[in-house]
Parts: structure tokens; sequence; C-alpha cells
């Protein structure tokens, strides 16, 4: 029966309009699937978030030299080295540490080396380095001039 005329004969606009209603919402429902799985998707991470920080007890230059970019083995490192790191010299004094964030599949493969281009006559800059991975301190080290943050990659 027509719902709009009372003919005995259903009308094929309503008709129409129902299935286009009832497809229509499977469409909607299928759509919102979709983007709920590709937000998912994209909100998981791709890798490790490793913090590079050098703190000291006292102003000085330091050359640095860190990982920034994971190799996919130590064979493509060895080959091309300034491929992955990044060497640079920076001054850094108390209350201004110097820090450094980068993503790595594989957080063993961090590293960090501090050397002080300190004179003779000068005191000590007393540098402190350490790598947090995912906000967790993974390795620290002090030293009076130069010294070393690394993991296991490098062990």
């Amino acid at each position: 029966m027509c719902v709009c005329c009372n003919d005995p004969v259903p009308c094929r606009d309503v008709t129409d309009m129902r299935t286009a209603t009832r497809v229509g919402a499977a469409l909607l429902m299928a759509a919102a699937g979709i983007a709920v799985s590709h937000g998912t998707a994209i909100a998981e991470p791709a890798g490790h978030q490793v913090r590079y920080t050098l703190t000291t007890g006292g102003p000085a230059d330091f050359d640095l030299y860190y990982l920034t970019t994971q190799p996919p083995n130590k064979a493509a490192y060895n080959a091309d080295a300034y491929s992955f790191v990044k060497k640079e010299t920076v001054n850094v004094g108390p209350g201004a540490p110097w820090v450094f964030e980068t993503t790595l599949a594989d957080p063993q493969w961090a590293i960090f080396t501090v050397s002080s281009t300190t004179h003779g006559g000068q005191a000590a800059p007393n540098p402190h380095c350490e790598i947090a991975v995912d906000g967790q301190v993974a390795v620290q080290q002090d030293g009076p001039y130069n010294l070393q943050c690394q993991l296991s990659q490098w062990g």
C-alpha cells in the first residue's frame, strides 16, 4: 500500500527511497569504518623517540657526533657513516642544554659523542651526556672533557 496516497500498490518512489536510504546508511557505515581504521594506522608510532642531551658545568665549545637516521645495518653505516650521523660544533653553558630529538626504529643504534675543544689554562667544562628513549634515560655519562653515550649496537 502506498503511504502517500493509500493506493493498494506501493509507490515506486517510496520503495526506491527506502532502498536508497538503506544503501546510503550502509555506505556511511563502511566509510566510517575505513576512516577509523586509517586514523588508527596513522596514530601508531613509527619508532622510538630518542633524545640526546648535553649539559655542562661551565661554558665551553664542543664537537658533537650523533646518529640522526638509523642505518639498515653496520655495513651500510661503515660504507657511508655521514649519511646517518651529524657532526657539529656547539657552545653550551650551565642552564642552557643542547638537545636533539630523532625517531629510530631500533633505539639501540643511538650514539652520542662529546669532545670538548677547551684549551690549556681553562677549567674543565665537566660535560654530561645522556640518551633518553621514549622519555626514559637509557644511558648517561659524566667526564671532565670528552665522553660518549651509546647503546648496545656499538658495544
